[in-house]
């Protein structure tokens, strides 16, 4: 890791913390150079990962799309920046374990999920941290046909 200051490609790990509840590590290094001391941070990223839509194309999973749609359920909400991301990252956790392996592609390694499972994950746990954000999500995803079905999981919440 490349020091700040001074720029020297060598440091050294003094301590490591898992923080966010196990989902990330927080790493303090110090440069053997000019010893000066710093923190990294370190989380999981999902990788080789096919996201397969409604239409049955197939993409790379974009961890940035689902925050997006996260974020704007949670538009002018009253949750912290600490709980977005504790947010994201059970959501992707489920999606890690959700998803399988595609037989057909890569002798079965590159994995799947389909996009209605990524929403239902969203919703769970949206459900769970503000049921606001939660039906603004659920109106979206679950595309209400008429006012009817909106009041049904209005009325799920209350």
């Amino acid at each position: 890791m490349q020091c700040p200051v001074c720029h020297n490609k060598d440091s050294k790990v003094i301590d490591s913390r898992s923080i966010e509840e196990g989902i990330a590590i927080r790493r303090r290094r110090e440069c053997e150079k000019c010893k000066f001391r710093f923190s990294t941070y370190e989380e999981v990223e999902i990788l080789d990962l096919s996201v397969v839509k409604q239409d049955g194309r197939r993409e790379n999973y974009i961890r940035e799309k689902v925050e997006n749609g996260l974020k704007r359920a949670l538009e002018k909400r009253p949750v912290d920046q600490e709980a977005f991301k504790r947010l994201v990252s059970h959501v992707e956790r489920d999606i890690q374990l959700k998803s399988k392996s595609a037989s057909s592609k890569n002798n079965g390694t590159r994995r799947e999920i389909e996009t209605s499972k990524i929403g239902e994950i969203a919703i769970k746990y949206l459900k769970e941290l503000d049921p606001v954000a939660y039906i603004r999500f659920a109106s979206v995803y679950k595309s209400f046909k008429d006012i009817d079905s909106f009041k049904k999981e209005l009325k799920k919440i209350s």
